[in-house]
């Protein structure tokens, strides 16, 4: 039997070009498929996905569609870091964070899991931004 993967999760957002741009060239991410869709009521939409470089678990870049989503842009996780992002190259990505002007809580410090520090999306969403020991 084969393995089960996450394949996606969902970010809610409010605009699809301000978060490929973070993605992209914030993160180095690479945008999997951009393509037109349509919502289950049938009004337009884009299917927005982006990946890590390694591939791995994508992002569905869900833009806020009425009042109920649109709260929840930046509260996804209650307030709590919800992401948790581990790179190879902890201090070139943590330069690219603070050069976009985002939010970074204190300074990195060491865990037994490896360096890390919480930093905010342009949206409000804590994550925690992991690097080697």
């Amino acid at each position: 039997m084969a393995s089960a993967a996450l394949d996606l999760v969902s970010l809610i957002v409010p605009d699809y070009d301000v978060a490929i741009r973070f993605f992209v060239d914030v993160l180095d991410f690479t945008v999997a498929e951009d393509r037109p869709s349509l919502t289950t009521d049938g009004r337009a939409k884009r299917w927005v996905v982006v990946r890590p470089p390694n591939g791995g678990t994508g992002f569905v870049l869900a833009k806020a569609d009425g009042a109920v989503q649109q709260e929840a842009v930046g509260t996804q996780w209650a307030g709590r870091v919800g992401l948790f992002l581990r790179v190879p190259r902890f201090d070139e990505t943590l330069a690219r964070i603070r050069a976009a002007g985002l939010v970074v809580e204190g300074e990195p410090r060491q865990e037994a899991y490896g360096t890390v520090v919480v930093f905010h999306d342009p949206f409000g969403n804590r994550w925690d931004l992991l690097g080697p020991s």
